[in-house]
This record gives C-alpha cells, sequence and structure tokens, in this order.
C-alpha cells in the first residue's frame, strides 16, 4: 500500500554531499568483511558520509530483519533469522579495528525471541568492554515489550549512556508506530533515568505535530529522568513510508533547543539532520565529570 498522497520538495538545507575519504573506505571494508549490519546504511541515514569519513559507524544487532514495521523506518520488517552466536565477539574486534573512543549499538526488533534478544545484547556490551575497555558507549534499544527484566539486563552491563526513542509525540504515536506505545516508552527510560545510567531519547519532527505536542513530550521524558534529547527531521525512505508533512526549518530547531535547555535537558542535538546517534560523544563530553545520572532507586 503506498501510504504516500503528497510529496513536498526537500528544502535546500536537507541536500547532502557525502563525499569520501580513506576512512570512510576502510570503515566500509571492516563493516563488510566481518558481515555486520549498520543503521547507517538499513536506516539510509544523510550522515553516513560524515560519520563514515571519520570512522564512525552505529552497528545494528541481532540481523537485520525487525519483526515490527513501523511506518517510518526503512529496516527491513518479517521473519528474522537465528541469532548468530559469534556477532557480538565481530563487533568488538570492528571497533578495535576502527579504534573507537566511542561507539554505538542498536539493534532490530526481536519479538520472536522470549528475552526479545536482550541476552545477545548484553553480551555484545560485554564482549565491546572486554576487547576495548577505553571505549564509551551508548546502546540504543527497542522497549523488550516493556519487560524490565531485559531492559535490567542490559542496565546491568553499565553502558555510559542507554537510548530508547519516543520517535514522535503521543497523538501521533499509533499512526507512526507499529508496536509501540508512548507510555510504554516512557516506562523504559524511567526504569534507566532510575538507575547508574543516562537515559537519553530522540524524536522525530515533520509528521505532523504541533509546537505544544513537542513541549509535552519533553516534559514527559524529562519527568521520569531523561535528560538527554536529539531532535531531528523525518524523512520518507520511499513512497510506501509516511509522508513528510512539513520540512522543519533549522531555525525552529534551534527554538527547540533553546526551550528543552530552559526546561531543564543537560545536552540536546537539535537540526533537520539530527538522527539518534548522530554525534552521540557530545553527550558525554560537553558534560561535567562530576555530574552523575539522578538516580531515584
Amino acid at each position: 500500500m503506498n501510504l504516500s498522497s503528497e510529496h513536498i520538495r526537500k528544502p535546500d538545507w536537507l541536500r547532502v554531499h557525502w563525499g569520501n575519504n580513506r576512512q570512510f573506505s576502510i570503515t566500509g571494508t571492516i563493516v563488510s568483511s566481518r558481515n555486520l549490519h549498520t543503521i547507517c546504511q538499513s536506516g539510509r541515514c544523510p550522515n553516513l558520509g560524515e560519520c563514515w569519513n571519520q570512522g564512525a559507524a552505529t552497528f545494528m544487532i541481532g540481523g537485520d530483519i525487525c519483526t515490527r514495521s513501523c511506518k517510518f523506518c526503512n529496516t527491513k520488517s518479517g521473519r528474522p533469522l537465528p541469532l548468530d552466536p559469534e556477532e557480538p565477539l565481530r563487533v568488538a574486534q570492528s571497533i578495535r579495528e576502527l579504534g573507537l573512543k566511542h561507539a554505538v549499538i542498536t539493534s532490530v526488533d526481536r519479538d520472536d525471541l522470549p528475552d526479545g534478544g536482550a541476552g545477545h545484547w548484553a553480551e555484545t556490551l560485554r564482549q565491546i568492554k572486554g576487547l576495548n575497555p577505553q571505549t564509551t558507549l551508548e546502546a540504543l534499544i527497542p522497549d523488550f515489550g516493556g519487560n524490565t527484566k531485559n531492559i535490567a539486563e542490559i542496565i546491568a552491563t553499565a553502558p555510559e549512556i542507554i537510548s530508547h526513542n519516543m520517535e514522535t509525540v503521543r497523538r501521533l504515536t499509533p499512526r507512526v508506530r507499529s508496536a509501540a506505545r508512548y507510555e510504554r516508552s516512557l516506562a523504559v527510560l524511567k526504569q534507566i533515568g532510575e538507575s547508574s545510567v543516562f537515559a537519553k531519547t530522540g524524536l522525530m519532527l515533520g509528521l505532523g505535530e504541533t509546537e505544544s505536542e513537542v513541549f509535552e513530550l519533553m516534559e514527559d521524558v524529562l519527568s521520569v529522568g531523561c535528560y538527554f534529547l536529539s531532535v531531528g527531521q523525518y524523512l520518507q525512505p520511499s513512497r510506501k513510508h509516511l509522508p513528510v508533512k512539513e520540512y522543519i526549518h533549522p531555525e525552529i530547531f534551534g527554538k527547540y533547543k533553546e526551550k528543552a535547555r530552559s526546561l531543564g535537558f543537560r545536552h540536546i542535538e537539535s537540526g533537520p539532520l539530527v538522527r539518534s546517534s548522530y554525534r552521540s560523544a557530545n553527550f558525554l563530553n560537553r558534560i561535567s565529570p562530576e555530574i552523575k545520572p539522578i538516580s531515584r532507586a
């Protein structure tokens, strides 16, 4: 079914010229030679060129087929293959080869597995830490159906940041996300926020949300202890996905950044090309060492 009934011309500020350098080729070679997946590729990220040129990539574990079919996402949907038990080590080795000081790991949803893939997640993070003890980590996790035990297994591995994206405002969630629920995602962030790990979330604009709804989301995630936020423009991956309702001007992204600061967020990345893992290290680099996650436990 073609969900797109309209087409808005993409503005100049969203036009990206990738280019590439030697590091771009090295990153691509390491990823492909180890038979790994990245959200950079599956999600058609506009920042792939910038990040790969710098030797950065967001590794996607659990395969490249998702059990959900969100109407904004370009990742393949269907029946996933069995988990690859060697994948955690290969990811860790790739991070070592790339010499990453900070790494981001995400995954497809694996609702087909009893634990949603939490054990595979935890093993991947442990392998990375074992081979790369100086590398800081961000884990961008699914909601695991709201299973607190599975989320706790990942928290126990102690990455510096655990992210879970709200993606869109409350009103639009049922249309945009196939199985996730707004309140469930808030509960996931609350569990992270009450731990010793920083909680982070991401939001897409341009799906028909209002300013007041965006402000409501900001207040909701702050109320559960999430102080890191990324805000970017939704880009339609294909005509089978939800159409872009509006291309948000960079000045509006600046306005949202200032609003988030005034509300109490500790760090915000806000701009048309910002994605969940974009410049992820900034969320740690710009926080002074004495600031720790706020624990309510």
